[in-house]
């Protein structure tokens, strides 16, 4: 596997008018920076805006970190910027959430121990036992936090406080809980969770068995920012597998597990490589 070398990127969302694109790329050469990706998209809605992902060689740049958020500041105050800085040499730092499927979980330590998710994993949480046998297998330390519902607020609350200054972002490995608000506020579009696409349709358990007896042919996942409207947060990735009459629930629930871990890993890769840009609802993706 080829080593990439460092990189510095911009994600950047304003009001579009002329000379956007002109005046980053300026500032990059400026300072003897060479981009080495660049994207943009402008939207045809009423209120027009703008978007950009730009990555450039660290190597060479003159600006260390805080130079360079000082010296752009004045250029994104004139284009009314909201804008972040990243880089690839920063590894983000993710916090696990499993409860008793492990499929996502495998599916993301076999993807980071090869060096496909370049992210750093201290721990892994889970309200139950169960996969602890697993985060040994990789050396990951594991943690047990037992969820009552009678006591879901101190519960999470004493996750939180564990959290605190551990990670930059958690996933959802099909971590059955449903968060507090004050939880997802703590990591705002900093929660990835994974779950199947007949939403609206088959809400609740056993959704695969009910979908096995509506007949249909198409199963899908979504993975997606959490908010505190469930399961309606700003998508990052969907897929979709076929099924069809000779199927049973059985096989229904393997294609599902496997659009599942390929959608989170998807999603999860694309969060660490900074290529999502998050807008209202909606999030565009740099690939």
């Amino acid at each position: 596997m080829s080593i990439a070398k460092p990189t510095i990127t911009l994600l950047i969302s304003c009001p579009d008018r002329p000379g956007i694109v002109a005046t980053v790329s300026n500032f990059i050469f400026e300072h003897q920076g060479n981009i080495v990706e660049s994207a943009q998209h402008s939207s045809n809605q009423q209120e027009c805006r703008f978007f950009m992902r730009v990555s450039f060689a660290a190597e060479g740049f003159k600006l260390s970190p805080t130079e360079l958020r000082a010296a752009f500041a004045p250029l994104a105050e004139k284009f009314q910027m909201q804008w972040s800085v990243a880089y690839s040499e920063q590894r983000k730092r993710v916090g696990i959430f499993v409860s008793k499927l492990d499929h996502c979980l495998i599916d993301l330590l076999w993807r980071w121990k090869h060096g496909e998710l370049q992210m750093d994993i201290p721990f892994i949480i889970s309200n139950h036992n169960l996969l602890e046998p697993l985060a040994k297998m990789y050396d990951v330390p594991f943690y047990y936090f037992p969820v009552a519902k009678e006591t879901r607020t101190v519960d999470e609350k004493r996750i939180l406080e564990f959290l605190d200054g551990k990670v930059d972002f958690l996933i959802l490995a099909r971590y059955m809980q449903i968060l507090e608000p004050f939880f997802v506020a703590a990591y705002p579009h900093r929660i990835i969770n994974i779950h199947h696409s007949f939403l609206p349709a088959f809400v609740g358990a056993n959704p695969y068995q009910r979908a096995f007896e509506r007949g249909v042919k198409l199963i899908g996942a979504t993975a997606h920012y959490v908010t505190d409207n469930l399961d309606e947060g700003p998508i990052i990735a969907q897929d979709v597998i076929h099924c069809d009459h000779r199927d049973n629930t059985e096989d229904l629930v393997r294609k599902g597990s496997d659009v599942e871990r390929r959608v989170l890993a998807e999603a999860v890769r694309l969060h660490t490589e900074n290529r999502v840009l998050i807008y209202e609802n909606k999030t565009l993706i740099f690939d």
